[in-house]
């Protein structure tokens, strides 16, 4: 008797375990697409912008492209890249930058039929910090980890170039007017300058500088040459 009580019992419990737990569910079901609605998913930062050429872009179009971009009258900032014909050295970037302000710096070494980074660095305002960014990528480069002996060698020998303050400047990513922008291409010594439109968002878009050495082709060039020393 006593068991026939609990046998009934836990049928009794087990049905309405399942009741509620269904029930459960359908609310769940109608809760998520109100939570969706009520706190929406905060939106994913995605630009496509890049100042720069595309891969093996031909540098003939490169340069008649970012010559486009600096049209018009509008009064707008516009983040820009300016491209050296040649590189320069770090202390020579406020005779460039125009009194704009300079978000990146951008280094090169070049060594002929090796392939070497093309090193970015970021900065807070003041010409003092562009100026001295140069030692900041030489140990930038000096701690990069590469995991092969050509690759070490590279590294040291890029970092080495950079701290002996080489002319290895290669671009500087600056936000300016679209007329101050064009008195920076006319000046000597610039190759290109490439503007975003103005509403571009800061820091949210690809950089590339056009390399000196680039003369047909925006591409890697040849990686099977041997590694100086020094």
């Amino acid at each position: 008797m006593h068991v026939g009580r609990v046998v009934a019992g836990f049928t009794r419990d087990s049905r309405a375990r399942r009741v509620v737990g269904g029930a459960v569910a359908a609310a769940l079901v109608l809760l998520i697409p109100v939570l969706g609605w009520a706190i929406p998913p905060r939106a994913a930062i995605i630009s496509t912008d890049r100042l720069g050429p595309e891969n093996s872009e031909p540098v003939a179009a490169y340069l008649a492209r970012a010559q486009d971009t600096l049209a018009g009258n509008d009064s707008a900032g516009h983040w820009a890249l300016i491209s050296f014909a040649e590189g320069i050295s770090a202390e020579r970037i406020p005779e460039y930058s125009g009194g704009l302000r300079i978000s990146d710096a951008i280094y090169h070494v070049a060594i002929d039929r090796v392939a070497t980074p093309v090193i970015d660095m970021p900065l807070p305002a003041g010409a003092a910090v562009a100026v001295a960014s140069q030692r900041s990528a030489a140990a930038a480069v000096a701690a990069t980890r590469a995991y092969d002996d050509r690759g070490i060698r590279t590294n040291a020998v890029v970092a080495a170039r950079l701290a002996a303050n080489c002319p290895c400047l290669v671009g500087l990513v600056v936000f300016g007017t679209l007329p101050e922008l064009r008195d920076l291409a006319a000046r000597p010594g610039v190759r290109a300058v490439e503007a975003l439109p103005a509403d571009a968002s800061a820091a949210v878009f690809a950089r590339a500088p056009l390399l000196p050495e680039q003369r047909d082709l925006a591409d890697a060039g040849r990686n099977d040459g041997p590694v100086p020393d020094n």
